[in-house]
């Protein structure tokens, strides 16, 4: 995972040009290249340029990040599902006479594996995408947003997971976790608080 991070190709705030991300200077969340640090600094001395200002994204932005995501996951899990409960359809015919306990413990069973499955795409779809070079899933991508570190870095594959069932927690707060990003002076809903996360517009 270290090569692939390494690999990656980020662009200078200043220049806008291509660089690794080793090659590059941070400032925050600001990615210098070598060229442009002295003046950069310069900048910063003479307080032109803000040294860590990041552009973080506002709920309803998120929101709208969301539903395209939930679009998307819901096509995908409808397919997985649909295959698995069209194989399991003769489970799902009981024989004259069998027990109703039978038949509710058939569905409950059912029902947990249909709800094991979901929730095994919803974290694989968050976790591959947020940890990518792409720091954003597809309905985040779409409005030119990425889920970083404080720093600027990008997600390991475990915080983007932790970050994943992190979200799950706001069902228990009947949504009240996802609403905090509208009124945190960083935008941060629960799971970003809980995983140390900020969603910021991509700058360049």
């Amino acid at each position: 995972m270290s090569p692939a991070a390494d690999s990656a190709t980020l662009s200078c705030a200043e220049c806008a040009r291509p660089y690794s991300a080793d090659d590059l200077a941070r400032f925050g969340v600001v990615l210098i290249c070598p060229d442009c640090k002295n003046g950069y600094v310069q900048k910063l001395r003479e307080g032109v340029a803000p040294a860590a200002r990041a552009h973080f994204a506002g709920f309803w932005v998120r929101f709208v990040a969301y539903l395209i995501d939930g679009i998307i996951l819901m096509v995908i899990g409808s397919i997985v599902q649909f295959a698995m409960i069209g194989s399991l359809s003769p489970f799902r015919q009981p024989q004259p006479g069998t027990s109703p306990d039978v038949v509710l413990g058939a569905m409950a069973g059912l029902v947990a594996v249909v709800f094991l499955v979901d929730m095994v795409i919803g974290c694989s779809y968050e976790a591959f995408f947020v940890s990518s070079s792409l720091c954003a899933t597809p309905g985040k991508l779409a409005l030119e947003l990425k889920v970083v570190r404080p720093d600027g870095a990008r997600l390991s594959l475990g915080r983007a997971v932790g970050r994943y069932f992190a979200k799950r927690l706001n069902m228990l707060t009947v949504g009240v976790g996802y609403i905090m990003a509208g009124f945190d002076s960083e935008n941060r809903g629960l799971h970003d608080l809980i995983c140390d996360t900020r969603v910021v517009r991509r700058q360049g």
